[in-house]
């Protein structure tokens, strides 16, 4: 019988600009196809998604807070919505979920990409006024920040490398440039935080791909470069794990079973990349884990296996405490739009209606039952 360790975090993750709707940022003045719209209206339903977040058994719950909303003008803070993010925080707490708040998960004022974005000498102090602004005012109500999320193997790369993403560069240069910008940014935020409120947590989450055979070699370049640059700022480290690669998996000869959206899912990789993690000799939180799967078919056995595989790297001695699913909601996919299916909670997007999954129930005992069940 597995049993997690004592005050184990249980819980799921959004972020802002996936399931608020409403936002004017970067991504939703360039498109039909980048645009959320009114997503899952969370904006306004947060608290009907809290109550099915607890009625999951869930003990904390990650989200992001959305820059644009609060700074839309350079300078300028819209005091409506820092309350607004108030009310988030507060519903959270009042339903016992401890808040894990992303300070940067991709979406940008339109000010501040007009003046560069990243790659402008003056980000890492804009966003740090942003940050000071908003960690002022929620310092007593929150304690685990997470300054960015996937910064440089995921946001640079398809962002400045192969320009998939807003601002749809393709320069190498660049690319290098925005990495070693948010490596400043962090370690700036992570001082300023302390600074602001002492006894907070602070983090990253980071994109983090399992390698096998002699793919092995890209580990340090692809996974752990940017951890390697900010090890002395960060009192934990996220993991978002969804990615297994192996010279079979690349050649499409491996028969295990895939995501709607084509991702290999490969329970074990979980193991060895916590692993891999001891290293750093820091708490772990993995604060992204889940998939694609619209009938609800395989998401059960996901949970399940991913769990018993992060149960294994415990006992093993690696400091694991917390998971939160990806998603509480289906939600905007980024440039796949809403097709993909993440949720626990299925979202009807005419109707808006929120309708838990099969998968819900199961996550849900085993939040309950601290993993004893699985």
């Amino acid at each position: 019988m597995l049993k997690f360790p004592e005050n184990f975090y249980w819980g799921t993750a959004t972020s802002a600009y996936q399931v608020e709707g409403g936002i004017k940022n970067d991504w939703s003045m360039i498109g039909k196809k980048f645009d959320a719209g009114i997503a899952c209206d969370h904006y306004h339903k947060f608290e009907e998604d809290f109550d099915l977040a607890k009625s999951l058994n869930n003990n904390a719950h990650r989200f992001s807070i959305e820059w644009a909303r609060i700074e839309p003008e350079e300078g300028k803070f819209d005091q409506k919505e820092i309350e607004h993010y108030r009310k988030v925080i507060l519903a959270l707490k009042e339903r016992g979920l401890e808040p894990f708040m992303t300070l940067y998960h991709w979406t940008l004022p339109i000010w501040f990409v007009e003046k560069g974005g990243w790659l402008n000498e003056d980000a890492p102090k804009d966003f740090g006024r942003f940050v000071g602004k908003i960690v002022s005012e929620y310092k007593d109500l929150v304690k685990f920040w997470i300054t960015l999320n996937e910064p440089d193997n995921v946001y640079a790369v398809l962002s400045f490398l192969i320009g998939k993403w807003p601002p749809f560069i393709k320069n190498w240069f660049k690319f290098r440039r925005v990495c070693k910008q948010l490596i400043i940014t962090h370690k700036e935020i992570y001082e300023l935080i302390h600074k602001i409120s002492p006894d907070a947590f602070v983090g990253i989450a980071q994109n983090y791909t399992h390698f096998k055979g002699f793919l092995k070699i890209l580990n340090t370049f692809w996974n752990q470069k940017f951890l390697n640059k900010i090890e002395n700022h960060h009192d934990f480290i996220g993991l978002n794990y969804y990615f297994h690669h192996s010279l079979s998996e690349i050649l499409k000869l491996s028969h295990r079973k895939r995501t709607d959206i084509g991702w290999e899912i490969y329970p074990e990789g979980i193991y060895h990349v916590l692993k891999d993690f001891k290293k750093y000799n820091k708490p772990i939180y993995i604060t992204e884990n889940g998939l694609a799967d619209a009938k609800d078919e395989k998401r059960t056995k996901f949970i399940i296996e991913h769990l018993k595989w992060v149960y294994k790297a415990i006992e093993e001695g690696v400091d694991v405490r917390g998971y939160f699913h990806w998603s509480l909601l289906d939600n905007f996919e980024w440039d796949k739009g809403f097709e993909p299916r993440f949720g626990l909670i299925e979202i009807d997007y005419k109707t808006f209606q929120r309708i838990p999954r099969p998968s819900s129930r199961v996550y849900a005992e085993i939040c309950k039952n601290n993993g004893t069940n699985l």
